[in-house]
């Protein structure tokens, strides 16, 4: 099932620098990768307590989807398990947390893919789902279509026991005072992760104005199967129920087990131009590069030469990582077998 949109032009974002990491494979039975979001992570604006509570809720995340795998469970729960828990907390751009609209609205988007039939769900503009993920997989698994939107996917959601939200639950004051700025500055797309300093207002180590704080995540199972999904609440200040790549397959989210899986974080308009997610995968399948090359090819050279920011994490069929980026920093880890956790933030961080 393929979903592609093609968007028309966006602002174009300067040029970025860039780092890309890779895992080399090993002799684990599971891998699982995540990010919680690019953008302008500077050390310099990271407190030491900001930069624990990062890590430490990155390491449960990591931990939630490594006791699924551990005990021959499906990369698809321990996806959906991992997202939850950053989807549960503020620290991130999903769920609980999720910036505003100019409206003052909390609008979220998910998507889910299945590498081994190629199987995807996902919603958009969702704003009384508690867990978007965990209904973009009821769409895969428990409807005739691909994608639900605003109020439709919550009326589906009625229909599979799902309950929903006060749209107060995902407010917070963070965000609320990022948009009052945005709006006060009268910018019309302020993205949602970076700050100026340690006392910022906005209580972020990284600049409001160019953060993606979209989260996601990869995993490999016992079985050989690949799952990837990816959520968000876009960008601060979005109008006209402005609609990102998180929720489209094949831009922010692609699975497949005959080459990888990838879940990506940036300027959803560049990353839906770009097929970011499938062209990857379709680099390891048709040209048979490694991951790593197909990764920096389209985020270090086919984005970079169009402006877009942000990044992707991914693993292919061997387990192997690329967690590859062309902004200052991402928010990212992995683990692979009954391994400890492991997190990074700044770019040159391995």
């Amino acid at each position: 099932m393929n979903i592609f949109l093609k968007l028309g032009a966006a602002l174009l974002l300067t040029s970025a620098s860039a780092l890309s990491t890779a895992g080399a494979a090993s002799d684990a039975d599971y891998t699982l990768v995540i990010h919680g979001g690019a953008g302008t992570i500077l050390k310099k604006n990271m407190t030491d307590e900001k930069e624990a509570a990062y890590r430490a809720k990155m390491e449960e995340a990591l931990r939630a989807g490594q006791k699924i795998l551990s005990s021959g469970g499906s990369s698809l729960d321990a996806v959906i398990a991992t997202i939850q828990v950053m989807e549960d907390s503020p620290l991130f751009n999903a769920g609980k947390g999720a910036v505003f609209t100019h409206e003052g609205r909390n609008e979220m988007d998910a998507s889910i893919m299945d590498g081994r039939d190629l199987n995807a769900g996902a919603v958009a503009g969702v704003m009384r789902i508690k867990s978007p993920i965990a209904l973009a997989r009821e769409v895969m698994e428990n409807s005739a279509h691909v994608m639900l939107t605003g109020k439709g996917a919550e009326e589906f959601a009625g229909t599979r026991g799902i309950s929903l939200m006060d749209p107060s639950y995902f407010a917070t004051e963070k965000r609320r005072k990022q948009l009052e700025s945005a709006i006060a500055k009268e910018k019309g797309t302020v993205l949602d992760h970076d700050g100026d300093n340690k006392t910022s207002m906005y209580d972020d180590p990284i600049d409001p104005e160019n953060k993606y704080g979209t989260v996601g995540a990869v995993a490999l199972d016992k079985h050989g199967n690949i799952a990837a999904g990816t959520s968000t609440g876009g960008m601060t200040n979005k109008r006209w129920n402005r609609i990102g790549d998180a929720p489209i397959i094949g831009a922010g989210t692609y699975a497949d087990n005959n080459s990888c899986g990838v879940s990506a974080t940036g300027h959803g308009e560049y990353f839906i131009r770009a097929s970011v997610a499938y062209a990857i995968c379709a680099m390891m399948e048709f040209k048979g590069v490694s991951l790593k090359e197909a990764a920096d090819a389209v985020v270090m050279k086919k984005l970079v030469k169009m402006g877009g920011s942000g990044g992707i994490v991914s693993l292919d069929k061997d387990g192997n990582i690329a967690m590859t980026f062309n902004s200052e920093g991402m928010y990212r880890g992995y683990i692979k077998g009954d391994s400890d956790p492991v997190t990074a933030i700044y770019k040159g961080e391995k």
